[in-house]
């Protein structure tokens, strides 16, 4: 009887659904204006001239320094300068070679990587490790401090971190070139970020069962942190091929001088084809490097930046 005391227009009215509120981005070229016959083609033009003239601007330089190596020395000092080769000559890589003694570079860069990978992972990892999940007192300080370091020119601390290697008695040592690799807040910074984004409920399970911070350390943080740890360990060893400045100031030695401070100093005394030939050799490590690994410095730079 109560459903019959309800008027019939009133049984009949029917709940309307909400409307849907559409969201408007504006921006200088509208999408109608985007998705008509001369948008897209000036849209696909615009994107393919950026791409061209970025590509030149990173990839002409290797292209030039390959190419002169193959020139004469006195083709590669015609002006106006040739883009190709007329006689292309690969014999100044064997010459470079001989002359800097590229062999015995590679080894102690190789050897002053090796060490100088060992430290960082000892120490950065250590300490993002108890930064992010060791949590102790005055944290947050301490991250602060070390990610003030980054904005200090490194040549202002050039001066005082020779002196600390001469008086330690480290010139000419290796350990004078692990020591300040082994401190790098932005490596610290890249693994504290992606520690916190492990699930604390791993580290409270192993913790359950007896584990304690290194075993932790060890058996649940590492195992997953693959990703970081390969972006940091390439970092370490390209900055151990490119760092020029303090192994020039602490490796004076010519038997245990760095790559690039072998070539510098004997570029005086060769032709600037064997000085391209010489710079050609010395890059080919790093880019090996970058190219085998290029998919995991991707990945290890975006991962740990979303949670959940």
């Amino acid at each position: 009887m109560a459903d019959l005391a309800v008027p019939r227009r009133a049984r009949r009215r029917r709940v309307k659904s909400p409307k849907k509120i559409e969201v408007q981005f504006r921006t200088i070229v509208s999408p109608h204006q985007l998705n008509s016959r001369w948008g897209r083609r000036i849209y696909w033009a615009v994107l393919a001239a950026t791409v061209v003239l970025f590509t030149l601007a990173f990839v002409f330089p290797l292209y030039w320094m390959i190419t002169g190596a193959m020139k004469t020395p006195e083709e590669l000092a015609q002006m106006p300068p040739t883009l190709i080769p007329a006689d292309p000559d690969f014999s100044a890589f064997a010459e470079a070679w001989e002359l800097f003694d590229i062999g015995l570079l590679l080894k102690n860069t190789a050897f002053y990587a090796l060490g100088g990978w060992l430290f960082t992972m000892a120490v950065d990892v250590s300490a993002a490790y108890a930064l992010s999940k060791l949590r102790p007192m005055f944290g947050n300080v301490i991250l602060g401090a070390m990610l003030a370091t980054l904005m200090i020119p490194p040549m202002v601390v050039l001066i005082p971190t020779y002196v600390t290697i001469e008086s330690l008695g480290l010139l000419n040592n290796p350990w004078g070139l692990w020591f300040p690799a082994a401190a790098n807040g932005f490596n610290i910074f890249l693994l504290k970020r992606f520690f916190d984004s492990i699930p604390r409920e791993l580290v409270e399970a192993a913790q359950i069962d007896g584990a304690g911070p290194v075993r932790v350390l060890l058996s649940v943080i590492l195992p997953v942190s693959r990703p970081i740890l390969g972006v940091v360990s390439i970092f370490t060893v390209v900055n151990a091929f490119r760092d020029f400045v303090l192994p020039l100031l602490v490796m004076s030695d010519s038997e245990n001088m760095t790559l690039s401070v072998g070539l510098s100093q004997t570029a005086g005394a060769v032709g600037q084809n064997a000085v391209m030939a010489g710079l050609v050799l010395a890059g080919i490590p790093t880019i090996i490097v970058f190219f085998i690994f290029q998919r995991h410095i991707m990945a290890g730079l975006t991962a740990g930046s979303l949670k959940g």
